[in-house]
């Protein structure tokens, strides 16, 4: 997927073009603290989705999400100039956040399910939609933990395959094959909830 196709996904979807937070970014490192206001505005919501699905608290996902800045920050004058931003930021994020996991023992990173019922559905749909909730939510928890990951990356955050490669360190063929096994499983798992 191109730079263009990404900006044309990120205006898709109400996003600001991940040109401008990579224009943002490298004004940023060469000096310019105006950059910044642009490259948080950009980047803050979407890090701070991801640190909450993972986290399950609030307030840590907060600080982590300070923690990232901070990190970029003090990385700034060392990062190269023309690459892409956002799976950089992404990675920070997901390194404090396995930290934060580590710290507290915890071993799964697995996403809140949130379900909000409808407010034209009746109490038996919304129990019925909890319940679906639930059980996809268990099937995502229950994969390994690389497919969870580009899984949460790609579908739930909206980055590219390149992006998603960028922040797991790995290829992106991995990211396809990984993605694909996630998607068949949770497949899988909607099947047998419709039995």
């Amino acid at each position: 997927m191109g730079e263009g196709e990404d900006s044309e996904r990120a205006s898709q979807r109400g996003e600001r073009d991940p040109t401008d937070v990579n224009d943002a970014m490298d004004r940023y490192a060469s000096g310019d603290d105006a950059a910044f206001v642009i490259l948080y505005d950009a980047l803050a919501p979407r890090l701070l989705a991801f640190l909450r699905r993972g986290l399950h608290d609030d307030a840590l996902a907060q600080d982590l999400l300070q923690q990232t800045f901070l990190q970029i920050h003090a990385a700034r004058e060392r990062y190269a100039t023309g690459l892409d931003a956002v799976p950089w930021a992404f990675a920070i994020a997901r390194r404090l956040r396995i930290d934060a996991f580590r710290k507290s023992g915890r071993e799964s990173l697995g996403d809140d399910t949130e379900s909000v019922p409808s407010q034209r559905s009746s109490p038996l749909e919304d129990l019925e939609h909890m319940r679906v909730a639930t059980a996809l939510q268990a099937a995502l928890e229950s994969l390994p933990e690389a497919q969870r990951e580009v899984y949460e990356l790609v579908e739930g955050e909206g980055l590219s395959m390149a992006q998603a490669a960028g922040v797991l360190a790995t290829t992106v063929m991995a990211v396809k094959l990984r993605l694909h096994r996630a998607r068949q499983a949770l497949q899988a798992a909607a099947r047998q909830l419709a039995e």
